[in-house]
Order: C-alpha cells, then sequence, then structure tokens
C-alpha cells in the first residue's frame, strides 16, 4: 500500500523508483504511484537523476559500453529511448574522474551530447527532448529496471573502429566489392564477390602479420560485439561463427542478448564486421525471395532458420576456401616465415577467449525443415554441404 508521505532527501526517492522499476513498474500506473507519493515536487526530479545514474555506473562496472547499452535499450524498450539512454551515460561518465578518452569517443560517435549539469535530466527530457514530465517519469522507470537486470559482460577494453595497420584503400575496395554484392540480383555473383573480399582483406591482413613479425604479437587479442537483430538471431549467429572462423578468430554467443563476441587481431576483426554486415543483408533479401509465398504460413519460420543455417554453412566453406588460398599465395610470395606468426596469433586468440569466457558450452543448431535447408543451399551456389552447426555460447 503506497502513503502520501512524502520526504525530502532525493535518495529516499532514487530507492523507492528503483524499487519500483525492479518490481517491474512502467507506465502510467508507476507514475501515479509516484505522483501520489511526492507530487510534482524537485525531490521526486532529483531522485530519478540520481536513480539513472546510479543505474548507470553500475552497468559500466559489469563490462557494457555505449554502443552495446544503445543496443539492448533498442531491442527492449524502444528506438525512441536510445537517445535518453545515451543521456544518461553522458551525464554518468561526466560525473567520473577524466581519463576514458574510449568512452567519450564511443559516446561522441553515437551522437551524444553533454547533458546541462544546472538541470536534472529528467527535468531535460521535458524542456529539450519534448517528453511530457509524466512520460519522463515512465521513461526513467523503465530504464532504471532495463539497466539494472542487464548480466555482467566481459570487459574487452577500447574497441578500435579504424584498427591501426588496415589499409584505407584496401578497406575501400572491400566496401565497394560487398556494395556490389548487396545490390546484385544473382545470389552467385553475390557470393563471388563476396568470396573476393575475403580473398583481398584476408590477403592484407596476413601481409601486415608477417611485417609485425611473432615478437610484435600483442599479448591479448582484440575483441568486438557484434549485436544481431531478431528475428532468427539464433541462426544468425551461425553465420557470424562461419565467417569469424574463415578469419582466424573465435566468436561466442549469447543468445539472450541476440549478441555475439568476436575475439581476433585487429585486422581480422575489421574484416568479419565487414562481411558480417554485408552478408546479413544478402541473406535475409535471399530468404525472402526463396520464401515466395508457396511456404505455408504454419512452416514459415522452419523454413527460415533453416534456410539461414544452410546459407551460413555455405557462405563459411567459400569463405575458408578463399581464406585458404589467400593464405597459400601469401606463404609463396612472402615465405614460410608466416606460419610462426600465425601460429602465436592463434595461440594469442584462444587464450584470449580463455580469460574472458573461462565457462564455455555448445550449442546445437537443430534444422526441422527440409525445404527451407534445400532453398538455403540453393541460395548458396547449390553446394554439397557439410552441416557444421556447432557454435560456442557462454553459459
Amino acid at each position: 500500500m503506497v502513503t502520501n508521505a512524502r520526504s525530502d532527501d532525493p535518495q529516499e526517492a532514487a530507492r523507492f523508483l528503483a524499487g519500483l522499476a525492479a518490481a517491474g513498474g512502467r507506465g502510467e500506473q508507476v507514475t501515479a504511484v509516484l505522483r501520489a507519493r511526492y507530487g510534482t515536487s524537485r525531490v521526486l526530479v532529483a531522485g530519478a537523476e540520481l536513480a539513472l545514474l546510479d543505474a548507470a555506473d553500475a552497468l559500466h562496472a559489469r563490462g557494457w559500453g555505449p554502443r552495446d547499452v544503445g543496443e539492448v535499450v533498442r531491442r527492449r524498450l524502444s528506438v525512441g529511448r536510445v537517445v535518453l539512454a545515451l543521456d544518461v551515460l553522458g551525464a554518468a561518465a561526466a560525473r567520473r574522474p577524466r581519463g576514458d578518452t574510449a568512452l567519450d569517443v564511443d559516446l561522441a560517435d553515437l551522437g551524444a551530447t553533454p547533458p546541462a549539469r544546472d538541470v536534472p535530466l529528467v527535468a531535460q527530457w521535458s524542456s529539450v527532448r519534448g517528453l511530457d514530465p509524466d512520460d519522463a517519469l515512465a521513461a526513467s522507470v523503465a530504464l532504471v529496471g532495463l539497466l539494472r537486470s542487464l548480466p555482467t559482460l566481459p570487459w574487452l577494453g577500447a574497441e578500435q573502429r579504424a584498427p591501426e595497420g588496415v589499409d584505407a584503400r584496401v578497406l575501400a575496395r572491400v566496401r565497394g566489392l560487398l556494395a556490389k554484392a548487396e545490390s546484385t540480383e544473382f545470389p552467385e555473383e553475390a557470393e563471388a564477390l563476396s568470396a573476393k573480399a575475403q580473398e583481398l582483406m584476408g590477403r592484407h591482413a596476413l601481409e601486415q602479420a608477417l611485417v609485425a613479425g611473432p615478437a610484435d604479437t600483442e599479448p591479448r587479442a582484440a575483441a568486438r560485439r557484434l549485436w544481431l537483430d531478431p528475428p532468427y538471431a539464433s541462426a544468425k549467429s551461425s553465420l557470424v561463427h562461419q565467417v569469424a572462423s574463415a578469419n582466424r578468430c573465435r566468436a561466442v554467443s549469447l543468445a539472450a542478448l541476440d549478441m555475439v563476441t568476436v575475439i581476433g587481431h585487429a585486422a581480422d576483426l575489421a574484416t568479419v564486421e565487414l562481411l558480417v554486415t554485408s552478408l546479413l543483408v544478402q541473406a535475409d533479401r535471399a530468404m525472402l525471395a526463396a520464401d515466395d509465398g508457396s511456404v505455408p504460413r504454419s512452416r514459415t519460420r522452419s523454413f527460415r532458420h533453416a534456410f539461414l543455417l544452410a546459407y551460413a554453412t555455405r557462405i563459411g566453406e567459400r569463405l575458408t576456401a578463399a581464406a585458404h588460398e589467400a593464405q597459400a599465395h601469401a606463404r609463396a610470395e612472402l615465405g614460410e616465415g608466416l606460419l610462426p606468426v600465425l601460429a602465436a596469433r592463434a595461440e594469442v586468440v584462444e587464450r584470449t577467449v580463455g580469460e574472458l569466457f573461462p565457462r564455455l558450452t555448445r550449442r546445437r543448431f537443430s534444422v526441422g525443415n527440409g525445404e527451407g535447408w534445400a532453398a538455403g543451399r540453393a541460395a548458396a551456389d547449390a553446394a554439397s554441404l557439410t552441416p557444421g552447426r556447432d557454435a560456442l555460447a557462454e553459459r
């Protein structure tokens, strides 16, 4: 039972709001409870800001970066709440000791603007973001509830969006090939262009690795989180695993969040991210073209799930073949000195996976729709496939 007793302590208001959020309260009902207790007092606005900032600080300590928060808010709440979440992250970062330049760069890249320090966030959402005061309160409760409910993630450190050592001209050529692959209506042409992009980027990465040499191998591999849009996120994660494997990387899925962490060296990670982004576009288009309405509605989901798994398996074979060819050419031209470099890097990747994810289990994807599997194979050049359906998943 809620009483009408008021408090002049913003901390008490923050605890009360956080309790409502933890209980799953949101929307008009929770706003009514807050108004009944605090009315329109400044204490409530100040308490809401404290609850938001405390939740953001706790989430930062649990390994979440701004990009991750934006992705999960977009999926769990709405796109419109993302800008509010970035406001909270910016305000929380502003009150911490300075020095985390990577965090500042990420926030700036996402379009976050430093909030006014003399006006509470919830009040700014009404005056600057155009929210109704009650909607601003409801958004506060929803954000606090979500941020406090998220699990701990491994700390990845700063992400390099444009890795050093990757030639901008090579990246431009690869992006051009992938853009053509996305625009063509012919699956065979799209796959050939994607394989060419893989070969080009893979060769460049090998050349850079040889220049660096085993002595310059970093003690820890880099890592990057890739977020997958539903539906069929689990099947799409298979594509990420295939692309990662073809590029000397490891991938670990966290299915509860539709997210895959890819571990590898910087140039290889750049290749994986470029290819995954493009191939997901191509896979969606090919899947919709294959599902032309002839599939009964009751079987559409199983058809598309099987299609994406088959597509991912075949793409993995083509990319792996392209990567092996690039490595063979590199060894012929650059010498056998490449092998110890790759061995040293592979060891670092495996060690980093063990450090970030000490408890792993294997997931096996099941295929219950033969028509979907066959259609996926046909869309990926109708090759003879060996279903590689195991993927690493965090316990």
